[in-house]
């Protein structure tokens, strides 16, 4: 039996949850949790990681993956990220180590725990204004021509309109000045 993300997600969210270390699903996953669905097989988890569990955390995460730790721990240091497999399955995770920025505080203390089908508890998923801002971010950070992060935003946006907290979300986007993408995204879903 092959093991998917799903189950994958919920692998490490139990790890985690075991482990006290905060967490939020986020990337095209959590898009489609939230947005639109659409296929992917990538897995990308935030995590509010403090220095006295880290070891604890590399280690569990060895025992269950291929991790280079070497790089891991340099990911760590520099607040970036870095990547489980699990090679019997072939699926791979990348772990987000949050700093202190705006949106990494949000993404931990804004997410949502959502029931999702397929997995047996309940997973910290990235808000939906949340979601929004990184999604922008990276659109920005890419020079705007990412087609799958602007689909994304556009479909979050669909999705919740008017049921996401848009004074929140647009005060948070002019202080990082992701104000005049949002009126841009806003201006392309339709009413």
């Amino acid at each position: 039996m092959t093991e998917g993300p799903l189950a994958l997600v919920e692998r490490v969210a139990a790890m985690l949850d075991d482990l006290g270390i905060p967490y939020a699903l986020g990337g095209s996953l959590a898009s489609s949790f939230i947005g639109e669905p659409r296929s992917t097989v990538d897995v990308d988890i935030a995590i509010d990681l403090d220095p006295a569990a880290a070891e604890r955390l590399l280690d569990c995460v060895a025992a269950q993956f291929y991790v280079p730790l070497t790089a891991a721990r340099a990911a760590i240091a520099a607040h970036s990220s870095f990547n489980a497999v699990d090679v019997e399955h072939g699926l791979k995770v990348d772990l987000f180590v949050l700093g202190g920025g705006t949106l990494d505080r949000r993404q931990i203390e804004r997410r949502v725990f959502l029931t999702v089908p397929g997995i047996d508890r309940p997973i910290a998923v990235t808000s939906p204004e949340d979601q929004v801002l990184r999604k922008l971010d990276w659109y920005r950070k890419g020079d705007g021509v990412s087609e799958r992060q602007w689909r994304d935003v556009l479909g979050i946006l669909r999705v919740h309109g008017d049921a996401m907290d848009n004074v929140d979300l647009h005060a948070a986007a002019d202080s990082l000045g992701l104000g005049a993408l949002l009126a841009e995204a806003r201006a392309a879903v339709p009413d």
